[in-house]
């Protein structure tokens, strides 16, 4: 058994390419299982069957281990039934459709409207940069664009006139309106600040640097970072917080799940239907508050 863990994880480092946390993770699972399989007598993976696979899923549960934890090391498992398999090791693999425990899904963080507005007063126009940022931050949460997206803007890619953007993922575009508070503050830093910024002859981002280059991810988590330590907001935000906040504001003012669908991005409707979860909670608070016998 030893030296096919020491195969298997030169099988994850040179043909799967893991990283080292993950490679670190598969090991680590694995080497508690063949523990496991050694403790109950079995000598062999071939003498392992679903029944085994099930078993040791049990035994995780019954020593408290979360679903999260539970679900990575059959994932492992798996992942090294393959390769058993592929080395003809094994003839069949234990893990073919077997099915993990099932794992909830962790509503994303939001921000409150209140917590939105005082956010978004933290920027001063008094500055290019003041300007540039609340443009950034008002753009984002008026579309709920990915921080991917944003940065990728190109001039071209806005419409004040019509009051909206066009976004570009893979190869799907989408078209998406812009709130009027967000137009006028783009619009702002179009003719007043955005020439501050511009080193070439012809530049085509829309948020631009200091350098006079595309302002960069990590740039904007240094910007968010900062307003939020400014306005005093107990939270861990992040770019994705404004989408978030974007898409369950919209939900719980009455917009229907496919537009909301259509302005996210988002292929498969069941990646928004979490936001659903939000609408469910905030029902059973009122009905708890509101209703004599709840």
């Amino acid at each position: 058994m030893e030296e096919l863990l020491s195969k298997f994880a030169n099988y994850l480092q040179e043909d799967k390419q893991l990283s080292n946390n993950t490679l670190e993770s598969y090991r680590r699972d694995i080497y508690q299982f063949s523990n496991y399989l050694q403790d109950n007598k079995i000598t062999s993976y071939k003498g392992t069957s679903k029944t085994t696979i099930i078993s040791y899923i049990i035994h995780m549960q019954n020593l408290g281990k979360a679903p999260t934890t539970i679900s990575r090391n059959l994932a492992s498992i798996r992942c090294f039934y393959q390769f058993l398999l592929l080395y003809k090791v094994i003839d069949k693999d234990p893990t073919l459709n077997l099915e993990g425990p099932k794992t909830e899904k962790k509503l994303p963080a939001t921000l409150t409207l209140e917590e939105i507005d005082l956010l978004l007063k933290q920027p001063s126009e008094s500055s290019p940069k003041g300007i540039r940022d609340k443009a950034m931050l008002e753009l984002l949460y008026a579309t709920g664009i990915r921080v991917s997206e944003l940065i990728e803007l190109n001039l071209q890619d806005i419409n004040i006139e019509m009051g909206y953007i066009k976004c570009l993922k893979g190869n799907r575009e989408r078209v998406i309106p812009i709130g009027s508070i967000a137009l006028k503050v783009l619009d702002h830093y179009l003719k007043e600040a955005r020439g501050s910024f511009i080193l070439k002859d012809y530049e085509e981002s829309l948020f631009l640097n200091y350098q006079g280059n595309r302002l960069t991810r990590q740039g904007f988590w240094k910007i968010i970072k900062a307003y939020t330590k400014e306005a005093k907001i107990n939270k861990q935000i992040t770019p994705h917080t404004l989408r978030h906040s974007f898409a369950i504001h919209l939900i719980q003012n009455g917009a229907d799940l496919k537009s909301v669908q259509e302005m996210l991005g988002h292929s498969d409707i069941s990646t928004t239907q979490i936001y659903m979860q939000y609408t469910r909670n905030k029902l059973k608070d009122v009905y708890k508050k509101a209703h004599p016998r709840a």
